[in-house]
This record gives structure tokens, sequence and C-alpha cells, in this order.
């Protein structure tokens, strides 16, 4: 069952936080990496290099769950489990670009290394709760 972000949760996505993105790697182990991410029509947005290790594990297993932690107060954070919706090329390098002036201030990625391929991934939530929030 598909649920859409809106309200604190896209607040939290749109906001200049990170996000800890978990996939399971074939050992069944889990793997963690921190990224920037967006949100785009209610889906959690991030953007990656596709020879990393977590978009190979989403290949094998589309099962992600992502944590963003509120910058400002970490004790309030989004957690969402859900599955990799799409997979795409297309835009993602001038995705990173706006990621870039987002987090970093910067009009391009100024960390882009020759031959890599930028990715998109939107992921599409099952769960999607905002935990440690001041309406709690």
């Amino acid at each position: 069952m598909s649920v859409r972000i809106e309200g604190r949760a896209e607040e939290l996505l749109k906001g200049r936080n990170f996000c800890h993105v978990a996939t399971l790697r074939q050992d069944g182990s889990v793997h963690g990496v921190p990224v920037w991410v967006d949100v785009q029509d209610g889906l959690p947005v991030v953007n990656t290099v596709a020879s990393r290790v977590w978009p190979r594990n989403l290949e094998r297993d589309p099962r992600v769950t992502l944590t963003v932690p509120n910058m400002e107060n970490p004790y309030e954070y989004l957690e969402v489990r859900g599955r990799e919706a799409e997979r795409t090329q297309e835009g993602a390098d001038a995705h990173i670009d706006f990621l870039a002036k987002k987090y970093l201030g910067e009009d391009s990625y100024p960390y882009r290394q020759p031959g890599e391929q930028r990715i998109i991934i939107r992921v599409e939530p099952d769960h999607a709760r905002v935990m440690g929030a001041a309406t709690e």
C-alpha cells in the first residue's frame, strides 16, 4: 500500500537535511549510506552514481528505508520504508546540480568524476512517519 509524502514529511525532504539510505546486501546484512534527497510528486528522490553498491543492492532487492533527520533538531526525523519505484538517467545531471545548489550553494555539482553515470532513484513509500516532532 503506497502512501504519499506530504505535510511535515515533505518539509523535511525539501529542507537541507541529509538522507540515510538503507538497503540489503546479498548476504542479508544492511548497507547504509548518507545521501542528498529531494521530493517530487509526493515521492522521495535521490541521485547517485549507478556503479555504487547501494543502487546495485536495489537491483536485486528493491526494498529500501530512508531516514531523514532534521538538521536543526536531530531528535525529529522522517522514516520512509518502501521500494524503488523508478530509476532513470534522464535529467540526472541537472538534478545533481539542483541538489548541489540546495546543499552546497553551488550552481553545479563540484565532485563529478570523468565517466561517472548519474541516476535518479524514486522511492514508492509503503510507510512514512515523522517522529520526535513537537506535535507528537
